[in-house]
């Protein structure tokens, strides 16, 4: 943060003088300094032993982009691994699995339960998990965190994660958690919040009704990340939900709606609109949706992109997965992998501690014989 003040310090003090190439440098050095910072804490990458063989990779096209820098920086150290991608979008991502025609499936969000079933049909494990980067911060479609949009003559400044639960959700008796039905989950309707005097609003707005808005529901067996997030996997929506496709055309709504709420990307803010501070816990504390808020996930309603692999246990052996792909995605995880991500710009790094976290659920996978494009 303050490397940025900085930044912006300069532009202003030079923006009218003849030092524009001064300006850009020290703008440059201070990108790099901010690049560092951002990444020194991450595991600097260890090459393995040399590898080679082709790893395949299905699904998002809106990370493209990103899949290309680290197969470019991971081809530096390993010269004899090369990809093909077919990234038409995250809905193609497990199917490349499931059918065999992929190594990796790259994914924009989290996988739907059903999801699961494709690959544990082909080898009765479920395919594994990696957090590769965090979502952005306001361009839609590249994981975008999503921002709590009122309208501006609402007084209303802050919400937490639990008051978003009962404005947006209703009676249930639980919710999916990947594959688990979790029945903590579970409340009453005693719990909704339906007016704008149950947040604290006095004088005339304590009895105004909350008008919700809201993204379509994903159907079938679809689980949005909101409903994971806030609502715990539940299906049990506030029963005036007001479903928009069009998200321009949503804010346009809430824009002349003062008693509305709505939640999409930051991009889509209007004049008439603001987001409101959001806390994960009843104590605080509130954190507003930005750039620094997203990257270090104080924040709470900021995504994540992932990566999954199928593991195979051929001839009854125990689970493994092939060498190449492990050590592609270790070198995401490093240091030059999330620096990668910096150097994309739409995506933010992950933190360290989930980098780690990560790294030992790869390490926890036995290693098997590299495989050729069309083995597995």
């Amino acid at each position: 943060m303050q490397t940025l003040m900085i930044v912006r310090d300069i532009i202003h003090k030079y923006r009218q003088s003849s030092q524009t190439l001064a300006v850009v440098l020290v703008i440059f050095v201070l990108t790099l300094s901010m690049k560092s910072q951002t990444t020194s804490a991450f595991r600097e990458y260890q090459p393995g032993p040399k590898l080679s063989g082709v790893i395949r990779s299905w699904g998002s096209d809106q990370m493209g982009p990103l899949m290309k820098l680290w197969e470019t920086g991971f081809h530096k150290y390993q010269p004899d691994v090369y990809f093909s991608d077919t990234l038409k979008g995250t809905a193609t991502a497990q199917f490349g699995l499931h059918e065999w025609v992929a190594d990796l499936a790259v994914s924009t969000r989290k996988i739907y339960p059903y999801e699961f079933y494709g690959v544990y049909r082909r080898s009765l494990l479920y395919p594994v998990e990696i957090a590769v980067a965090s979502g952005s911060y306001n361009v839609p479609h590249k994981s975008a965190a999503l921002a709590i949009f009122v309208n501006r003559a609402n007084p209303l400044a802050s919400l937490t994660m639990k008051q978003l639960d009962g404005i947006y959700g209703a009676h249930r008796t639980g919710g999916w958690q990947d594959l688990n039905w979790r029945t903590e989950i579970a409340r009453n309707a005693d719990q909704d919040i339906r007016t704008w005097g149950q947040l604290g609003l006095k004088g005339e707005w304590a009895d105004k009704p909350i008008h919700v808005y809201g993204p379509p529901g994903i159907y079938p067996g679809g689980i949005s990340f909101f409903q994971s997030r806030v609502m715990g996997g539940a299906d049990s929506w506030n029963e005036t939900l007001r479903e928009y496709d069009d998200r321009a055309k949503m804010m346009d709504a809430l824009s002349n709606d003062p008693y509305g709420i709505a939640y999409t990307s930051l991009n889509y803010r209007t004049r008439q609109t603001k987001p409101v501070a959001i806390a994960q816990n009843d104590g605080g504390p509130f954190v507003e949706l930005s750039r620094a808020s997203a990257t270090d996930r104080s924040y709470p309603l900021v995504r994540t992109a992932y990566i999954y692999f199928a593991p195979d246990h051929p001839d009854g052996s125990p689970a493994k997965v092939d060498a190449k792909i492990k050590e592609f995605l270790l070198y995401i995880l490093s240091r030059e992998g999330q620096e990668d991500v910096v150097r994309e710009g739409d995506y933010l790094p992950l933190t360290p501690a989930i980098a780690a976290e990560q790294i030992r659920k790869l390490e926890a996978q036995n290693p098997g014989k590299p495989a050729e494009a069309g083995e597995q």
